[in-house]
């Protein structure tokens, strides 16, 4: 199981929210410098999210970048993407794999035709969907609004287009106090392809049920730039 730490870009610094809103955002430095310390610790992966987009307030475009260029190790990039031009711009970059939630969701009324393009001119093995869920729905536009579909039910519909998923938990994402495991659970059972799990994770106990549950991944955020967790003692987990 890969241990991936967060970068979530916001203002251009390395920031981190509680359950998605803005006015909790707490800095902890240099998005690049970061990136660097994470590949010299061990990561294989990271994960980078542009908050500004996501929120629809900024653009991170030449942050990530950076990123990109100042490590040696392949990069998840979600936050923003919700549109077709948007997404091959990305990939164009060079950016291994991109996390689609909103233009996934809402595609889905199209017959996922979106998904169909960038897996004929980019490969699956370069998209993966974000299952953003608040409550038993699946949340889109920065989690700001609820659409009527549960995760373990919408990943068949992209079994075909896609590497695998991202699952986040909103109701606990930030607030450090443990996953909801019984709704991770439902996910990877129903999904056939990879399941990163997201939201919650507070210390190496939550890391070794999601391994044991059958996740590919966990993603590290908070609980990582807290001390609440040890980057080095997660990956002997």
């Amino acid at each position: 199981m890969k241990i991936i730490p967060a970068i979530d870009i916001k203002d251009g610094g390395c920031a981190q929210l509680i359950r998605g809103k803005a006015e909790t955002a707490k800095f902890y430095g240099d998005p690049v410098e970061i990136a660097k310390k994470w590949e010299s610790k061990g990561a294989e992966l990271l994960h980078v999210i542009d908050l500004d987009a996501a929120l629809g307030t900024g653009d991170n475009t030449k942050k990530i970048l950076a990123i990109k260029n100042s490590v040696n190790i392949p990069i998840q990039f979600g936050g923003g993407i919700r549109n077709l031009e948007r997404a091959k711009e990305i990939l164009d970059y060079g950016i291994d794999r991109i996390i689609l939630g909103t233009l996934a969701i809402e595609d889905h009324f199209k017959n996922l035709e979106k998904l169909k393009i960038l897996k004929g001119e980019f490969g699956r093995e370069r998209i993966m969907v974000a299952l953003d869920s608040k409550g038993e729905n699946i949340v889109v536009r920065g989690w700001k609004e609820k659409t009527e579909f549960r995760a373990e039910i919408f990943v068949k519909e992209f079994e075909s287009f896609v590497w695998g998923f991202l699952y986040t938990d909103v109701d606990v994402e930030g607030l450090m106090k443990g996953i909801n495991l019984e709704r991770i659970e439902r996910v990877i059972k129903a999904a056939k392809l990879p399941v990163i799990a997201s939201g919650g994770i507070s210390n190496l106990e939550d890391i070794k049920k999601l391994k044991d549950a059958g996740a590919w991944g966990v993603v590290l955020g908070k609980a990582l730039y807290e001390g609440k967790i040890d980057f080095e003692e997660a990956l002997k987990c």
